[in-house]
């Protein structure tokens, strides 16, 4: 697809947060794909290896794809890393998000080193043995979605902490975002979607040196808009993006809406 085709319909600049609005979440996902690819490609093209962390959720799904495609990417340089994991769920469930990015994913690029979540029975040990596999070096790109609730990874309004010392926490699911799987499609009933879950935290999301967040869908606007327009607090965790150096967002007219609202 051309430059011209992925040009945004509207763009703006909040405080630091860059945000682009495409007309569909195809075009989104493939401008999207560019950005994280070129700034993939420019770490590589230097001699180092590249850290990255992914998001797994149908908001990427269209990212990931075009992703997979890319062309020029030496994925053997590639550490990969993904955002969070339920607890309570069986090896084989579909819900896992590693094996969703097992599939969409690093089953077809073949990144040099994948380190998945293992939400075993002891889930503290396991959110001490991720960090430390984060710590071990700088974080290159991290790429995220917003939930319908404001949340960034598994850290819900309840459990977002703008200064957590904690890079990996164990976290219970608020509500909403439980519902929020149910809405996706992602399982049959609000009974059936865990409970608690491992995830990042706000500041190591935060340490990354870009972050890439894309968020399609007419369900995200009020989240969207909350994100870029309203106060930047803890009770709305997506707000944190915009004291981050390098992030774009990426939506699109379902998210963001027709009319300019800055």
């Amino acid at each position: 697809m051309s430059q011209s085709a992925l040009f945004p319909v509207y763009s703006l600049l909040k405080d630091n947060l860059r945000t682009q609005v495409f007309t569909d979440r195809r075009q989104l996902g493939l401008a999207a794909c560019e950005d994280f690819a070129g700034k993939l490609r420019a770490l590589l093209a230097i001699g180092r290896s590249a850290r990255v962390v992914f998001a797994a959720a149908p908001s990427q799904n269209e990212f990931l794809d075009a992703l997979a495609a890319a062309p020029g990417i030496d994925w053997s340089r590639v550490t990969a890393f993904h955002l969070d994991e339920y607890l309570g769920l069986p090896v084989e469930a579909p819900q896992r998000f590693g094996r969703y990015l097992n599939e969409r994913l690093f089953d077809k690029v073949k990144p040099g080193r994948v380190h998945l979540l293992n939400p075993c029975e002891d889930a503290e040990k396991e959110a001490l043995r991720y960090e430390d596999l984060l710590r071990e070096a700088p974080i290159d790109i991290v790429c995220l979605g917003i939930g319908a609730n404001g949340h960034l990874a598994f850290n819900d309004p309840s459990a977002a902490d703008f200064d957590d010392p904690r890079w990996v926490k164990v976290v219970e699911l608020d509500a909403d975002f439980r519902m929020q799987q149910v809405n996706d499609g992602c399982f049959g009933s609000l009974a059936r979607v865990p409970t608690h879950a491992l995830t990042m935290t706000i500041p190591a999301l935060m340490s990354a040196m870009h972050l890439v967040c894309i968020v399609p869908g007419r369900h995200k606007r009020e989240a969207v808009l909350r994100a870029v327009h309203g106060p930047i607090e803890e009770a709305f965790p997506a707000s944190a993006l915009r004291r981050h150096e390098s992030c774009a967002l990426y939506a699109d007219m379902d998210s963001y809406g027709y009319k300019r609202t800055d």
